[in-house]
């Protein structure tokens, strides 16, 4: 009974925001940049801001993460932060020795108006970046945009700083990975070398934020992109950018300044969004996709055939990020349910009528919603207002599922509660397959739990 006061008649509100289906920009251009190898992400802020972003990844990942910080004081904040940053540059340099400072904007350093770009600039002419050494910036403050903005904003900076053309075209795919999980992550090139296409993919968090215990720690893991990989960017043939909120501004930024034309497909996430995304990498590099990766996908349809009666018709509220929500609804619309509510926190015109496309024919009443008013207060009152079977997002969902009664998958994030999404992919044919284990795993468990005596069956 947590949210017990929720009311089931909706008001337009226009002006106010009830528990956000979103976080900050600075944590998405932290995760962003720990997909670099040897990169210390910089917070250019309040210490507590930091320590928000770190504890929010750290929790989510169960994996700690490094991460530096102007610490603002009231001078600062008054003053500015540019003797602040010049400083902390100089010693993270000094102590931590990374190959690159990838620095991004907080609320504070952007309200005061600090000339990030100039500050970096001058930490350079200065000598306070060694020899082989970079920073990188980006501005992201939080009172606008998202998580997903705050990962394409740092992206894109990568782009600015590293692609280089050098007019002689390399036998390789870029790949812009979106925000996915490590696991993901892994799962995305472990597909594209069994097509047999070479890639680079960026960023990747793979091997850094799911590294294997070794018995020691390493301030900087094996994983990530590495700056010879970020800077060949601009020599390969393609690019394939993951959805279209994260990965298009650093793809477009990539074509303007490397010539490499690009393409948006979506996560490759459900089945229609990889067969997609497995034919774009086999037409960019020119090859036949394989027998291995054929039956993958057909043992995926086995199982969507074996237990389609579980699916049919199930209504589903989902709530995240935009270019999850949009894989994922076409995903359960593959399965013959029924996405009748979906909101997610990021703003942006092109989601709802996307999402629009793919319900047309199934369920072209659903509510759909995204930017600052689409809250999870708002996915509530629909749910009051229209009950559903199950319920898709991150870990704030819980309340809603427990106050209502509703089956609850973990999908997004942040996830604070539980382990296995840094380890278990979602996306490609593999990851559906997981995604298809959890929605019977939870319809199972609840029709198992709501049984008559009678009724309580051994087989389903």
């Amino acid at each position: 009974m947590l949210l017990r006061h929720t009311p089931v008649e909706i008001k337009e509100r226009k002006s106010l925001t009830v528990n956000p289906a979103k976080t900050c920009q600075p944590i998405g251009a932290m995760y962003a940049a720990l997909g670099i190898h040897g990169c210390l992400p910089h917070s250019h802020g309040s210490q507590g801001c930091c320590a928000y972003h770190r504890s929010t990844l750290t929790r989510h990942y169960k994996e700690p993460i490094m991460a530096a910080t102007s610490s603002f004081t009231e001078g600062s904040s008054v003053f500015g932060g540019q003797s602040n940053l010049l400083q902390a540059i100089n010693n993270i340099f000094t102590i931590y020795n990374p190959d690159i400072i990838a620095v991004h904007t907080t609320c504070l350093s952007e309200t005061i108006g600090d000339d990030v770009n100039q500050i970096c600039r001058k930490a350079k002419d200065d000598g306070k970046v060694p020899e082989g050494k970079y920073v990188i910036h980006t501005n992201t403050p939080g009172y606008v945009g998202s998580h997903i903005t705050g990962f394409s904003n740092m992206v894109k900076s990568m782009v600015k700083h590293f692609s280089e053309s050098t007019g002689e075209k390399k036998n390789q795919i870029n790949v812009i990975s979106g925000w996915t999980e490590p696991s993901d992550m892994r799962e995305i090139k472990k597909l594209a070398k069994n097509i047999g296409v070479n890639i680079v993919l960026f960023p990747d968090t793979s091997d850094v934020l799911d590294a294997p215990q070794r018995g020691k720690h390493s301030f900087y893991p094996r994983g990530g992109v590495t700056i010879p990989q970020l800077k060949s960017t601009g020599d390969s043939k393609f690019t394939l950018a993951l959805g279209g909120v994260a990965s298009e501004a650093p793809a477009k930024e990539l074509e303007k300044k490397c010539k490499v034309r690009y393409k948006v497909v979506d996560m490759p996430l459900g089945l229609s969004a990889t067969d997609r995304f497995v034919t774009a990498c086999s037409r960019a590099a020119g090859v036949n996709v394989p027998d291995s990766i054929t039956e993958e996908r057909g043992r995926l349809v086995d199982i969507i055939t074996d237990m389609q009666q579980y699916f049919y018709n199930k209504k589903v509220a989902l709530f995240g990020d935009p270019d999850h929500l949009i894989a994922l609804t076409e995903f359960l619309v593959d399965l013959d349910m029924k996405p009748v509510h979906i909101v997610s926190g990021t703003s942006g015109k092109a989601f709802e009528k996307r999402i629009r496309k793919i319900l047309e024919n199934k369920v072209p009443e659903a509510n759909v919603k995204n930017g600052a008013s689409a809250d999870m207060f708002l996915l509530h009152q629909w749910i009051k207002n229209e009950p559903v079977d199950l319920l898709i997002g991150n870990t704030y969902g819980k309340y809603i599922a427990r106050d209502e009664d509703i089956p609850f998958i973990r999908m997004g994030f942040p996830i604070l509660d539980r382990i296995g999404h840094s380890y278990f992919p979602t996306v490609g044919y593999a990851g559906a397959m997981r995604i298809l284990e959890k929605i019977l795993q939870a319809l199972m468990d609840r029709q198992d739990r709501d049984s008559l005596e009678e009724s309580f069956e051994l087989v389903m």
